[in-house]
């Protein structure tokens, strides 16, 4: 998976589709609601009312979509403080990518580089 992953990557630009920061939102984890308040220079309980919500399975996610930290231009204001999740997103290269198979069906839905990797996996395991 890493391969194709790699191969994927060197052709596809995320900001001419920023498709996942349009459509969905990352889950922040409490590491990631601390370095961001900080990049803010805010107290995390600020931060949190400001832009977060916590969801049904009791995380914390964007209070809307698309993402707030999203420019116009596809840049993300916070890039190099983003969440956990946008950082690996779409997760193609995970060590154990067999054991996100759920969430890899959800990304394909959304991003064009994972459809195209899942698309040459299934080639190669002559799906």
């Amino acid at each position: 998976m890493q391969g194709l992953h790699d191969e994927e990557f060197r052709k596809t630009d995320c900001l001419k589709c920023a498709n996942c920061c349009k459509t969905t939102g990352p889950l922040f984890t409490d590491k990631d609601v601390d370095r961001i308040s900080k990049h803010f220079r805010m107290k995390t309980k600020q931060f949190v009312n400001q832009y977060l919500r916590i969801d049904e399975d009791n995380d914390y996610v964007l209070q809307s979509v698309p993402c707030t930290f999203l420019g116009a231009d596809n840049y993300c204001s916070i890039y190099e403080v983003r969440p956990k999740a946008c950082r690996e997103f779409p997760h193609t290269d995970r060590n154990k990518f067999q054991q996100i198979s759920n969430l890899t069906l959800k990304n394909v839905a959304i991003c064009p580089a994972a459809f195209n990797i899942v698309e040459e996996m299934k080639k190669k395991i002559k799906f």
